[in-house]
Formats: structure tokens, C-alpha cells, sequence
């Protein structure tokens, strides 16, 4: 056998290598994928302001549907830095990775908890405050040119030892559907506004700490008809926690109103989609 025949059947020895390496490597990808999803992350739901836990019920269930481990935290409401200690010594009891969802001021929360943590993976802003170091609540609504009526229309009433620079916030139920939550029924947003948690007002104007994401990857679903927060400010602030970014024609409380998308969105950043 010559030099030359001997190359070209080397040649064809090589191509053949080649390309019987291909579907094993695509196995191998989708292994991993499967490998992921089997592995499940703990999702952790963190409620805002005027509100509790059992508006992530909807979502609740569907995550409990595909073999998720779950928790809806029970968010103080009193103070930014206290809420968010809070937070942190919870996620302290968990194992392995860890997703953390945060709707309107409990976007906040997670903001502040999650620092530092390295098992929490994800963060998803649900029209939700992600703030940047110093900035409050108060300043995070005029980001983007975006301008809030909530203030306008809360009633303070005091709790023990608020003092008189603190005060129980609740918003006016007359003004509860139009603010928080305008496509929900007319009779379940009744309920909400009778029913709602009252945050401190100090929460609002307290400077929010280092931002969990600028090293954790983001997901951020903006609702385009918020009347709580301004749209432009969920934009702005999810471009600039370089999130992940969907937007859905939704009011306040897209958990609620939307349970399928903002569930997808958790999935996605759950690595499973």
C-alpha cells in the first residue's frame, strides 16, 4: 500500500471520528438540560408592599405542579435593611440553589438579601423595584420620566411606637383597583383592599444597599398598564440591572392577573426553558 492510499484512509478514519462524535455531544447537551431540571432550585416568592403571600397562590400551584420546592415568605413590611435581614436569615435554612421572585417592593427585598449569597442563582423582578445603591423607593419612581399617584392616595395610621416620622400605609380602597390592581374583578379587588398589609412608610424614602444584580443574573417582567409603578421606571431599572426582559400588557399585580407568564418567566430563569 503506497504513502498516498495510506493518508487517504486516515483521512476517511478521521471524518468518520468526526462526525460519530456529533450526536454524542449533542446527548451530552441535553443530558445536561435534563440534568438541570432534575435538579430543581428552591423558588422563593417575596410579596410587596399592601399585600401577602397568598397573592402568589396561582403561581404557587403551577410551581408545585412541576416538582418545584417552593415558599411564599411572609415579607415584614417594616423596614427596607429589616426586611431584607429577614429574607437573608431565611434563605440561611435552605440548601442548594436558590431563585428568588420579588413583586413590587419585595423586589427590593431580594435586592438586598440575595447579596452576597452564592446559592441564590437568579433574581426576577415581577414589576418590581430593583434599586441601585442609595436610591429609595420614593426615587426609584421617577426613573425614566415616570411619574407615580400612589403617594397621593395612601392613609397613614400609627402603630405602636411608630413615632411621628413612621406610620402603618395603606392605600385608599377607593383607589385600590385603579392603582394596584385595574384587571382584576371588581369584587376580588374589594377583598385585596380590605384585606391588605399595610407596609411602613419608612420603607419608602429608606437608601437601598449594595444591589444583588450587578453579580447575579436577572429576569424582569414589566407591566405596561402599572398604575403602581411607573412603567418607565421598571424599564429603566431592568436595563439597568441588564435583566432578562419581557413585558406584558398587565397591571400591578401581573401574579395574579397573569399567573402563567410570570410562572414561564421563573422557569426560565429556573434554567428549564
Amino acid at each position: 500500500m503506497t504513502t498516498q492510499q495510506n493518508l487517504r484512509r486516515l483521512g476517511l478514519f478521521c471524518v468518520l471520528l468526526a462526525v460519530s462524535a456529533i450526536p454524542s455531544r449533542a446527548v451530552a447537551a441535553e443530558d445536561t438540560l435534563e440534568a438541570r431540571c432534575r435538579r430543581k432550585p428552591t423558588i422563593v416568592l417575596v410579596h410587596g408592599a399592601f399585600a401577602d403571600a397568598s397573592g402568589w397562590t396561582d403561581v404557587m400551584k403551577r410551581l408545585q405542579k412541576q416538582g418545584y420546592p417552593a415558599y411564599a415568605f411572609a415579607n415584614p413590611l417594616r423596614s427596607m435593611s429589616g426586611d431584607a435581614e429577614y429574607l437573608r436569615y431565611f434563605l440561611g435554612t435552605l440548601t442548594g440553589p436558590i431563585v428568588l421572585v420579588g413583586h413590587s417592593y419585595g423586589g427590593a427585598v431580594i435586592t438586598n438579601a440575595a447579596t452576597g449569597n452564592p446559592n441564590v442563582k437568579a433574581l426576577v423582578y415581577i414589576a418590581a423595584y430593583a434599586l441601585d445603591e442609595d436610591e429609595s423607593i420614593s426615587e426609584a419612581n421617577t426613573l425614566g420620566g415616570g411619574d407615580s399617584e400612589l403617594g397621593a392616595h395612601l392613609i397613614l395610621r400609627p402603630f405602636p411606637g411608630s413615632g411621628p416620622l413612621n406610620a402603618d400605609a395603606y392605600i385608599d380602597p377607593a383607589f385600590f383597583r385603579q392603582l394596584f390592581a385595574a384587571d382584576l374583578r371588581e369584587k376580588d379587588a374589594a377583598v385585596l383592599a380590605a384585606s391588605q398589609r399595610p407596609a411602613a412608610s419608612f420603607v419608602f424614602d429608606e437608601p437601598s444597599g449594595p444591589p444583588a444584580w450587578k453579580s447575579i443574573p436577572s429576569w424582569y417582567l414589566v407591566a405596561s398598564d402599572d398604575n403602581t409603578i411607573p412603567p418607565e421606571a421598571e424599564r429603566f431599572m431592568a436595563r439597568r440591572a441588564r435583566a432578562r426582559t419581557y413585558e406584558i400588557r398587565s397591571s400591578h399585580v401581573a401574579m395574579m392577573s397573569h399567573p402563567e407568564t410570570v410562572t414561564e418567566l421563573i422557569f426560565k430563569a429556573a434554567g428549564c426553558r
